[in-house]
């Protein structure tokens, strides 16, 4: 393996012969519940896949039955630095995933929520189980959909089904974030990392300048929205010191519904 990728330790990072690479989020007995290591790992990872000389294409995926099940409630309460830190880590990722010119590929084998989902779906092209759960989540534990979706979804679904599943109304299946325009494919849960595989695959073998700049300028349009991200990414950091999170997170510990401070 090569040096640029041995510091990664909640990551799996596979290099294969074809100038594909696949990363493998990494904690699969807690669903690969996202750490603030693992955040951290993932706001660098795309520069390095971006000046690996080797990869032509990376894969995203999750060890076991899950893609990510978002952020580990059994995480420290942040304090003020830490949540700076949490915020440069988010707006890497997203910045991270859109400027790397290689193509992204994601394999969503099961449940992805917040965080998780964002990589999931940031990517250029995913494939997701048909009956995975993608679910952002960040309502629910009391913050602003802050990671992706105020960027993303409406230009994806539509700003009515963005709303909808940014407000958490009712989790989406893989088979219906195809149907909506969210995923690319949606296909049985075994069939998801080999078509992942398949697609890098045919990437890997195609003129690179072309598709890369393809790449760039079609994001275009979400360089474009980064104002918009950056607002909403502004607005979560400011709900991580709120009642309502802290109520959240004590309500996941107690294994109990929240009663949200705002909402009484």
């Amino acid at each position: 393996m090569s040096n640029r990728y041995a510091a990664y330790k909640e990551l799996l990072v596979e290099p294969k012969e074809n100038g594909v690479l696949l990363i493998t989020l990494n904690r699969p007995k807690v669903l690969n519940a996202m750490t603030y290591a693992m955040h951290t790992e993932l706001s660098n990872i795309w520069d390095d896949v971006a000046r690996d000389p080797k990869t032509k294409v990376a894969v995203i995926t999750g060890a076991g039955r899950a893609f990510c099940s978002g952020n580990d409630l059994n995480n420290p309460d942040p304090d003020l630095d830490m949540v700076r830190e949490i915020m440069s880590d988010a707006v890497r990722i997203v910045r991270g995933m859109i400027e790397c010119d290689k193509p992204v590929v994601s394999a969503i084998n099961g449940v992805a929520v917040g965080a998780g989902l964002a990589i999931a779906v940031l990517a250029d092209i995913s494939v997701a189980a048909e009956d995975a759960k993608l679910i952002d989540a960040h309502t629910t534990v009391g913050t602003v959909a802050g990671d992706h979706g105020c960027l993303l979804w409406p230009m994806l679904c539509g700003l009515a089904k963005a709303k909808f599943y940014m407000f958490n109304m009712e989790p989406l299946t893989g088979k219906e974030a195809e149907r909506i325009g969210v995923v690319t494919k949606a296909v049985p849960t075994d069939q998801v990392l080999p078509l992942a595989m398949e697609f890098a695959g045919r990437l890997a073998d195609m003129a690179q300048h072309a598709i890369r700049g393809t790449k760039r300028s079609m994001n275009g349009w979400l360089r474009q929205a980064m104002p918009i991200f950056e607002h909403s990414v502004a607005l979560e950091m400011v709900d991580f010191l709120d009642a309502d999170i802290l109520e959240a997170r004590q309500a996941f510990r107690e294994k109990r519904k929240p009663r949200y401070p705002s909402a009484q």
